[in-house]
């Protein structure tokens, strides 16, 4: 009797095809390497990656979903536009995100939540250090949510998270705008925040987390004030097809 025939890559793929399209583009798009603004072309994707357009699309829904792509009415995909007259109120909610769970994490936290910050900040530092914008972005995120967590509130962890998954491709210009060498003044301000919330004050730590977020405000705004500037670096920077 002969054996059936082996399942070509793209059948063997299919369940987690969409996942690794979506990781791609994710980190494609978040590191700068897909412009925003330029188009995202499903036949094409699905011969990079040699699969059918049906995981091209779950990927595409998925990116959609976190506002990194636009679906336009004609059915084409465009990489989200970063909008500069969006940031002001996304930068007000920001900073107040920061500030509040920082409070309520030195009001709140228990002793058993001060070692997942740590270990949050650990791996944010090692990112630095080896001058990964994507594992910054990421253990940033994993940091404050982690604060988050510990001030025992939900619904400020929740929309806190959201304003840091929408505020990925800012944090990139901002580690861009360093040439991705953050400073070792801003690993030193996560610990000053931890050891605020450790010993529970409370004011120190809103007026630390408001220092840290503002000057992440007043770069990104130095940034985005340089349009043509910034436009001529997107330009560089997109994935050729």
């Amino acid at each position: 009797m002969n054996e059936p025939d082996e399942p070509s890559v793209p059948e063997r793929r299919r369940g987690s095809g969409a996942r690794l399209v979506y990781e791609q583009l994710r980190d494609e798009i978040l590191d700068l390497r897909l412009a925003p603004g330029s188009p995202v072309d499903e036949v094409a994707l699905a011969d990079r990656f040699g699969l059918s357009r049906t995981p091209i699309r779950e990927a595409l829904v998925r990116l959609q979903g976190e506002g990194l792509v636009t679906a336009l009415p004609n059915r084409s995909t465009l990489v989200a536009a970063l909008d500069a007259a969006s940031l002001p109120p996304f930068f007000d909610a920001l900073v107040l995100m920061y500030r509040v769970t920082t409070r309520l994490a030195a009001e709140h936290h228990r002793p058993d939540d001060l070692g997942p910050i740590r270990s949050a900040q650990a791996e944010f530092a090692a990112a630095v250090a080896a001058q990964d914008a994507l594992a910054m972005i990421a253990t940033n995120a994993a940091f404050h949510a982690a604060i988050a967590a510990a001030g025992r509130n939900p619904y400020f962890a929740g929309l806190f998270e959201r304003l840091l998954n929408d505020g990925r491709r800012l944090l990139r210009l901002y580690y861009d705008s360093y040439n991705d060498r953050l400073p070792p003044r801003f690993v030193e301000e996560h610990e000053d925040l931890i050891a605020a919330v450790a010993v529970r004050d409370i004011e120190a730590a809103d007026r630390l987390a408001r220092i840290h977020a503002e000057q992440i405000v007043e770069q990104v705004n130095r940034l985005m004030a340089r349009r043509s500037d910034l436009a001529i670096d997107l330009d560089r920077i997109v994935v050729d097809k």
